[in-house]
């Protein structure tokens, strides 16, 4: 039984990186939108800047 969950906990990360992999393939220029929490209204309530890049939630993240 243990080699089961083992195979089966590898089969689910194995799906997750297939998953991950096509959307980065698909998206426009490769990139991922939205990396900085300062982009989510729902995460930044208060309307801080981002501490990892500095941008106002109103900006564009600086590192993409």
């Amino acid at each position: 039984m243990d080699w089961k969950v083992i195979l089966l906990a590898i089969a689910f990360i194995a799906l997750m990186v297939v998953g991950l992999s096509v959307k980065l393939i698909f998206k426009k220029n490769g990139k991922f939108s939205g990396t900085c929490a300062s982009q989510s209204p729902f995460l930044n309530e208060s309307g801080e800047s981002c501490s990892f890049c500095g941008a106002k939630p109103d900006e564009q993240c600086k590192n993409s």
